[in-house]
């Protein structure tokens, strides 16, 4: 069935496979001109009714830039290709996929050396591979093996779909090891490309923030904290990175005053929300006027990050 017969239905599927396209090349020779045909393969997937279009690497995997066309231009210029992609693409791909999951498996197990074996054979296949990118990564980074673990890096932060929100979880992995390797410069150059190409929430603010934390540079951490509560007003941990900060005189002077503002809007904030939760819970209304709580007591460092960086959790979502 041709492509115009597929999309002349009003109900169909969305669009996934492998396309064409040919370009006449014209050659200069000493008797004259030579013309050839370069012929290109491409996966095509139709995303929110976008057809996004990927190259084919020389092992016939998707890899290298993505870019977005009209389905008139896919119609005008690509030519589809279903053999190629069931006998030869789709093989190829799920045969990447279940050795990048051996690896995934392996270095779950603590098992780095062979995982970094199944990493590598997958990178020779396709080598801007973001999953064997930071599973390999993460591996170095799990062996103290910093200037591989750099390698991987300079890699990743070129690869704008290591920072697509379907990789959220490693990409998150990523960055804080850089971090627990004292590799903050790297970190901080890694999650500046993310909010580059993605934008900002409150997990990544806080992530910043404790990188420049562990630089010693006290005032953008409290800029990138204030980012973070003024996106996620409940943010506990930011909250109690903040009593710490202020217990320990850390918080730039001219900041003082806007950080314990900040502080106590969200503990009051959250005294409500308990007060509303409780009320509801228990079928009662709220009192009109309720004496409020004692502000609370500056938490340790321990509460604030925990003995092994626990709160690092939060952000692996």
């Amino acid at each position: 069935m041709g492509v115009q017969e597929v999309i002349s239905k009003e109900e169909r599927e969305p669009i996934k496979g492998i396309f064409s396209t040919q370009e006449v090349k014209k050659t200069e020779t000493g008797t004259g001109v030579r013309k050839s045909v370069q012929k290109t393969f491409w996966f095509v997937e139709e995303l929110d009714g976008k057809m996004e279009v990927q190259p084919l690497n020389a092992n016939y995997i998707p890899s290298g830039k993505k870019r977005f066309i009209t389905l008139e231009d896919l119609i005008a210029r690509f030519q589809p290709e279903p053999e190629f992609y069931v006998t030869t693409v789709f093989p190829k791909m799920q045969e990447l996929a279940d050795t990048v999951d051996r690896a995934d498996t392996h270095r779950n197990n603590g098992e780095n050396f062979t995982a970094e074996f199944e990493y590598g054979n997958a990178l020779q296949v396709d080598e801007e591979n973001v999953r064997a990118n930071f599973g390999l990564g993460l591996t170095y980074l799990d062996r103290g093996e910093t200037s591989k673990a750099n390698n991987i890096f300079e890699r990743l932060v070129k690869l704008d779909a290591a920072f697509e929100g379907k990789h959220k979880h490693l990409f998150n992995e990523f960055g804080i090891s850089l971090r627990k390797n004292q590799m903050t410069k790297q970190s901080l150059e890694y999650y500046n490309r993310a909010l580059e190409l993605s934008g900002g929430d409150d997990h990544l603010y806080y992530n910043i923030a404790r990188a420049y934390f562990e630089n010693k540079e006290y005032a953008p951490c409290v800029d990138y904290l204030m980012k973070a509560i003024e996106v996620n007003p409940g943010f506990d941990v930011v909250i109690k990175f903040f009593l710490w900060l202020l217990d320990k005189n850390l918080v730039p002077k001219d900041r003082v005053s806007e950080v314990r503002t900040a502080v106590r809007t969200a503990q009051v904030a959250a005294s409500r929300k308990e007060e509303v939760s409780a009320a509801v819970g228990n079928g009662l209304e709220l009192e009109s006027a309720k004496p409020e709580k004692a502000p609370e007591p500056s938490p340790s460092a321990d509460d604030v990050f925990g003995s092994d960086d626990d709160d690092d959790d939060l952000f692996l979502e």
